[in-house]
């Protein structure tokens, strides 16, 4: 059996030969390698790439930072101002009582007694929330904390003395949670 063998026509021409006719270069190794200007110049492509990549990153990063931040703010954003909408209500129930118990003498004492227990056990409750009644009577009148609902002109107190109080005023934790309404000495 015979092998059939190949032969390259190419590699029987001279190098000389090859040379002229453009089939080998003259520097065969440079062209093989790229020289090192565009080999610098490639990596530092790959390093502005990089940087460019890195500051994206960052800059997202950050910015998923700033949205976190802002989600749990407005989350205690949302639960305090549902806690104050609470508690306003609960000052409002507690109002409520005192104006029952001003009327509660033809009661009987069980029920005297239980409306009492109640009363305590609310503003327990409220101050252990930090919520607290303030006195206006015969104080100054401050429009921060007070809410005028008339003038009293026959009153022998100094103009802008506090001189009834149709509704307690309420703070929750030194903040204004309600303002006292108040009848004002003219």
């Amino acid at each position: 059996m015979a092998k059939a063998t190949r032969i390259n026509l190419g590699a029987t021409r001279s190098v000389a030969d090859r040379k002229r006719t453009g089939s080998v270069a003259d520097d065969s190794v440079k062209e093989r390698t790229p020289p090192e200007s565009a080999e610098q110049s490639g990596l530092e492509g790959l390093r502005a790439e990089l940087e460019q990549e890195h500051d994206r990153y960052l800059r997202a990063r950050a910015d998923f930072e700033n949205y976190r931040r802002r989600v749990e703010r407005d989350r205690d954003v949302a639960a305090r101002q549902a806690k104050r909408a609470l508690l306003l209500a609960l000052v409002d129930l507690a109002d409520g009582f005192d104006r029952a118990l001003v009327h509660i003498d033809e009661s009987p004492d069980s029920v005297v007694a239980g409306l009492y227990g109640m009363q305590r056990r609310l503003r327990s409750l409220l101050e252990a929330e930090g919520v607290k009644s303030f006195e206006s009577v015969g104080r100054p009148f401050d429009p921060t904390r007070h809410e005028a609902l008339a003038a009293v002109r026959d009153f022998d107190g100094a103009s802008g003395t506090v001189v009834d109080e149709a509704g307690r005023g309420y703070l929750w934790n030194d903040e204004l949670l309600r303002p006292a309404r108040v009848r004002v000495a003219e």
